[in-house]
């Protein structure tokens, strides 16, 4: 996951900096964009392996850099804003970012978010359908659902909903996007039928359904299945 080329998209040269620094630390190839354009202009000629976008960018801005992109590919992308209230968050994700950070951040967390983004892409590329976290073993192609070595029933909606996180492993989705692909045109849809099947998730996967380890609250905004334990 060392060695990946990634675009820094912010207007402040400090942040630029200073991400420079600690992605070419971790053995990064960066490059560096001030403005949207710029920005899009770099997505299409270098073809970076993930972009780090602030919101708040003059010209074309973060949100709308984010759906030129998404028209044409699946690029991770995750948004590093001062921007923290939940709208801001659910329309960048909704636009299709697929991580969310509020400035100031920690970097530890940053180069976690960096290395899950990065993992995703070579999951996707080796077209592995088996996927791993602590004690769960989920394998899409066999359909089976395992925790500690032993196969865990699920329901028809309950399976669907865990298939979406698995292949989003890491990611934020929100839960007009969890709606969206499980149960299809979700305007009409009670999001309550999403928190009652994930608690029911919990209630079989998790040691403490209180405490989740797999299955994360994103206050808000949705849900991620954690990539790391």
């Amino acid at each position: 996951m060392t060695d990946s080329k990634i675009l820094v998209v912010d207007d402040e040269a400090s942040i630029r900096r200073f991400l420079r620094v600690s992605l070419v630390g971790a053995g990064h190839k960066v490059l560096e964009a001030a403005d949207g354009v710029e920005a899009l202009q770099l997505i299409s000629q270098e073809r970076p392996e993930l972009v780090v976008l602030d919101l708040g960018l003059p010209g074309v801005g973060g949100v709308d850099v984010i759906r030129q992109v998404r028209e044409w590919s699946d690029l991770p992308i995750i948004v590093l804003s001062v921007r923290d209230r939940e709208k801001d968050k659910v329309e960048a994700l909704d636009a299709g970012a697929d991580d969310y950070l509020t400035k100031p951040f920690g970097l530890a967390e940053l180069m976690a978010r960096v290395r899950t983004a990065l993992r995703r892409t070579l999951r996707r590329k080796d077209g592995s359908s088996v996927y791993q976290v602590g004690d769960l073993r989920v394998d899409l192609e066999a359909r089976v659902v395992c925790l500690k070595g032993k196969e865990v029933s699920l329901t028809p909606t309950e399976y669907e909903l865990l298939k979406v996180l698995v292949r989003n492993i890491g990611r934020v989705l929100t839960h007009h996007q969890i709606m969206e692909r499980v149960w299809g045109g979700c305007e009409d849809r009670d999001p309550h039928m999403l928190r009652v099947n994930i608690s029911n998730l919990r209630k079989k996967l998790e040691p403490d359904p209180v405490r989740p380890r797999y299955i994360v609250t994103e206050p808000g905004v949705g849900y991620r299945l954690r990539s790391e334990q």
